[in-house]
């Protein structure tokens, strides 16, 4: 079976799931790699056959999408002729993790694409979903990246195509501690609005790794760094607790390590809206926005030990077999 695993490659956390997806179908499959997208820190290592520039979405410093920059980034002809040429046809299956050119060729050309995803989960039968009804974002979500049939990561194994958050090798391996320290990456705010509000919380050493700088420094009880996988997995590993955007991977990584976590979703980010909810349910503190006004509620979080327990097993080969079979015997049926 020849398949096509086609990857988002904006934010870090579609790579850091393929990191541990692409070995497990090369076990059953030839596959190639199409990778779309420019925002992320993290590198495949795995030859990438196809780099797309994509449809890609680009962080503000203000906690939300930068849509004016968003547009002015992408070219629209370009995306139309990135689609018409990606040869989906060539292959058995194409596997799509939120990947737009890929399932859209797929759409056009009658291709069979398979939603592997977090936001395949979404709208997915028990999945817990915001109060308020953003048109833009339950648009983007459902046809971003449209494909055949969903499956889906979540928090929660929210029914029979969910399944728990694949949670990387390195994560895994680390060696879990408790010192002094706070991590914080939150990366649609500016440094600046971070260390407003953080200062302000004294007796707290707090780590905070950033995509606006280039170098360390620091101000009053407030450590920036340039982000580092490597060093933020060290700092995640080590923390009392973590403050983070309503992501997926992140979120996930510290509820594995058992770490005290609050989030911030992302404004603009519905995808992070139905996180937020999904993460209050398990008992997740979750603020609307980084403000001095919820600094009270930043120092209860500290004071409280409280901590989510859930159980991500490390089952990715038999997601990806399950996911197969369930392809194979579709396929049969057309025979018969």
């Amino acid at each position: 079976m020849k398949i096509l695993y086609a990857i988002q490659g904006t934010g870090n956390g579609h790579l850091s799931r393929a990191k541990e997806i692409i070995p497990a179908l090369l076990k059953r499959a030839q596959v190639d790699i199409l990778v779309s997208g420019t925002q992320a820190e993290i590198e495949l290592p795995y030859k990438v056959k196809f780099l797309k520039k994509g449809l890609s979405f680009y962080f503000g410093k203000n906690g939300g999408i930068d849509y004016f920059k968003t547009i002015k980034k992408n070219n629209i002809f370009r995306v139309i002729k990135e689609i018409k040429n990606c040869p989906v046809k060539n292959y058995d299956l194409v596997i799509n993790d939120f990947e737009p050119i890929s399932a859209w060729a797929c759409k056009l050309k009658g291709v069979k694409c398979i939603s592997l995803s977090h936001q395949g989960a979404l709208y997915t039968e028990n999945v817990p979903k915001p109060t308020h009804n953003d048109f833009i974002g339950k648009f983007i979500i459902k046809n971003y990246a449209k494909c055949t049939l969903n499956y889906g990561f979540h928090f929660k194994k929210y029914n029979e195509k969910v399944y728990t958050p694949i949670i990387r090798t390195d994560i895994r391996l680390l060696k879990r501690t408790e010192k002094n320290h706070y991590t914080v990456y939150l990366p649609a705010y500016s440094d600046e609005k971070i260390i407003s509000v953080l200062s302000k919380i004294k007796d707290v050493k707090w780590k905070v790794f950033s995509k606006h700088t280039n170098e360390y420094y620091q101000k009053k009880n407030v450590y920036v760094k340039p982000i580092n996988s490597e060093k933020f997995e060290k700092s995640l590993a080590s923390c009392q607790g973590i403050i983070c955007g309503a992501g997926f991977e992140t979120p996930a990584e510290a509820i594995y390590l058992n770490k005290k976590l609050m989030v911030i979703p992302m404004k603009n980010q519905y995808e992070q809206h139905f996180n937020a909810k999904a993460l209050e349910e398990i008992g997740v503190p979750v603020l609307k926005v980084l403000k001095k006004k919820n600094i009270p509620k930043i120092i209860n979080w500290i004071e409280n030990d409280k901590k989510v327990e859930l159980d991500f097993p490390n089952d990715t080969q038999q997601i990806i077999d399950h996911i197969l079979y369930d392809f194979i015997v579709e396929e049969a049926f057309l025979f018969i």
